[in-house]
């Protein structure tokens, strides 16, 4: 298998690990407060990562030296403020419609890419960018009757864009260790939620659902973020993006059977257009191969 081939099945595989995050999340969100919920997944990512760490092959690649540090802070401070969002918006929506928000994360990612780091982009991709983007904003409107768009829908929508720039980030150091930088990420991001929860006053779960979150966590967070960070020094941050389209049709897919949510007539529509979007993104990357 060639390193291309490799690189695009990890992204497929943490995109697959990723998706499960939304729809279990949405349960444990019944016991569990929105900011000790990011805490602990982002713990979970660290603390898995970093016991897979003692077990695994000794790395080949460069640890981080200190170049690498404004990136380090801005993908830690970045994957604080992300989850918190994405909880919040689960928390005020529904699980199915944050997993098909959370494409948006691949417009984010691209137009950074673009604009901050000058990675080359498409007219292709320009277009799957644009139906994306039509997708959530028909995703977050309300309805006909209220010109107002849903408060959990923004809050993702806000989780994607620091995902997106977070993802940026990941990608100028992606060629570094890999565990190093998952638990890193993991690790101090977690700590930093944990801190806003005890400033917030929110209180910790009982624990049974703390170890139920951290065991998510390591899956949708830990092995997904592993994967993720492998397959962008291969593939860059658009690219990888792309093939991390299928997560939020896995959530979805897992919020029919495991929350039984319904489809209104906006949400069908919706869906084919990030459709219409994510194939072509991915048809996109495709070519370029």
């Amino acid at each position: 298998m060639t390193r291309e081939k490799k690189a695009i099945l990890c992204a497929l595989l943490a995109a697959a690990f990723y998706a499960v995050n939304v729809p279990f999340s949405k349960l444990l969100l019944r016991h569990v407060g929105p900011t000790a919920m990011a805490a602990l997944l982002y713990l979970g990512a660290g603390t898995g990562i970093g016991l897979m760490s003692l077990r695994g092959k000794r790395e080949k690649a460069a640890r981080l030296d200190r170049k690498d540090l404004p990136f380090v802070i801005g993908m830690i401070v970045l994957d604080i403020a992300a989850p918190i969002f994405l909880m919040l918006g689960i928390s005020y929506g529904s699980a199915s419609n944050a997993s098909l928000l959370g494409n948006f994360e691949i417009v984010a990612t691209t137009v950074i890419a673009l604009a901050v780091f000058k990675e080359a982009v498409s007219p292709r991709l320009w277009a799957a960018i644009a139906l994306m983007t039509l997708s959530s904003i028909l995703l977050s409107f309300e309805g006909t009757d209220s010109f107002r768009f849903s408060a959990g829908s923004l809050f993702v929508l806000l989780a994607t864009i620091c995902w997106g720039l977070e993802n940026n980030c990941t990608r100028m150091i992606s060629s570094k260790s890999t565990y190093e930088i998952v638990i890193l990420k993991g690790v101090f991001s977690g700590l930093g939620s944990l801190v806003i929860v005890f400033i917030k006053g929110e209180a910790l779960p009982q624990i049974p659902y703390i170890l139920l979150a951290l065991l998510l966590g390591f899956v949708a967070y830990g092995l997904s973020i592993f994967l993720y960070v492998r397959a962008q020094n291969t593939l860059g941050a658009a690219q990888t993006s792309a093939y991390y389209a299928v997560a939020p049709f896995i959530g979805v897919f897992l919020s029919f059977v495991f929350l039984r949510e319904g489809l209104t007539n906006m949400y069908l529509i919706a869906l084919a257009v990030m459709i219409a979007g994510a194939a072509l993104a991915v048809s996109d990357t495709l070519k370029r191969e």
